[in-house]
């Protein structure tokens, strides 16, 4: 059975006649004849009742008639749902966030929902290891991290600030001081991310850099969160990402500690591999972020200029 005999089918019943439905689908009259005689022959019964001078369908005919009904309608349907594909007006956008970047992700994708309820997007937040290697691998179809990755070639584009600070407890013997000297700082416990975390690798540096290649004990722990509060309860300081901290530096949880160098002032970027285009639904999240000018971003603002990595 095709759809092609279904239609003449529905069009002999719509017009009253096989002679009006040849000539309404640019066909012949016997060419119509013949697709319901083999429609017949599928089915194996009549299909169209000729008595009394008027065509109506048989019961089996009625069955086809539904039939081609949900079929219409399913084929609208799809035609609607390619239009809106491709005017970026529905579809799938995978996006991958790197584990800083879930304290204000969450909340993008909300905004971003309400915005443009026709499309999707998935959410993936992982260390940036395993979003670089996703996005690497076409497992995603955006990035969003703090810095592009030299392994592979991306467009990026700036979304916003994002500054680093040294945290510690209220009470803690550093808090105070109007600059925490190098040798203080490095007889320090520090709380880190493992190994593959973009904050552990920024945090090595500065401190690498701070003490000229000086040893420091650093403890792994899992999540932010983990360090965060640790880092209360007086196991260490920690360096971790302004928005990650900014409630509880807010709500004095926690303080900056004044140390040279530091905030490290960094950026968020919105990231694709250069040689795939974003589909029409990515590049309406691309435009809709871009827009905000890091407005989602905990008490900053950013640019969206472009740059190639």
């Amino acid at each position: 059975m095709t759809l092609r005999q279904l239609r003449g089918f529905a069009e002999v019943l719509r017009r009253g006649s096989v002679a009006a439905a040849a000539e309404r689908l640019n066909l012949t009259a016997p060419a119509v004849s013949t697709q319901l005689k083999t429609l017949e022959t599928l089915v194996g019964a009549p299909v169209l009742d000729r008595t009394g001078g008027a065509l109506r369908p048989t019961e089996v005919g009625e069955e086809l008639v539904r039939t081609m009904r949900l079929i219409e309608t399913a084929l609208a349907r799809c035609d609607e749902r390619i239009a809106l594909l491709r005017a970026g007006a529905a579809g799938l956008v995978r996006l991958g966030v790197v584990s800083t970047g879930k304290y204000f992700a969450p909340g993008l994708v909300a905004r971003f929902n309400r915005a443009n309820p026709g499309i999707t997007l998935h959410l993936t937040i992982g260390n940036r290891d395993d979003i670089v290697e996703a996005l690497g691998a076409h497992g995603i179809d955006m990035a969003v991290m703090g810095r592009p990755p030299e392994s592979l070639e991306v467009v990026a584009r700036r979304l916003g600030p994002h500054p680093y600070v040294m945290i510690a407890p209220p009470d803690h013997p550093l808090a105070n001081r109007p600059m925490v000297e190098a040798e203080a700082l490095l007889s320090e416990t520090f709380l880190a991310r493992e190994l593959g975390s973009g904050t552990r690798t920024l945090m090595m540096r500065e401190l690498d850099q701070l003490g000229g290649g000086r040893s420091y004990r650093v403890v792994e722990m899992a999540s932010n969160e983990t360090i965060k509060q640790a880092v209360m309860a007086g196991l260490g300081i920690a360096m971790l990402s302004a928005h990650t901290v900014h409630t509880e530096l807010a709500e004095g949880k926690l303080v900056a500690l004044a140390v040279p160098g530091l905030p490290v002032m960094r950026h968020w970027f919105l990231i694709h591999l250069a040689d795939e285009e974003p589909s029409p639904a990515a590049t309406v999240f691309r435009d809709f972020v871009l827009s905000l000018d890091g407005a989602f971003l905990p008490g900053a603002a950013g640019q969206g200029t472009e740059n190639r990595a």
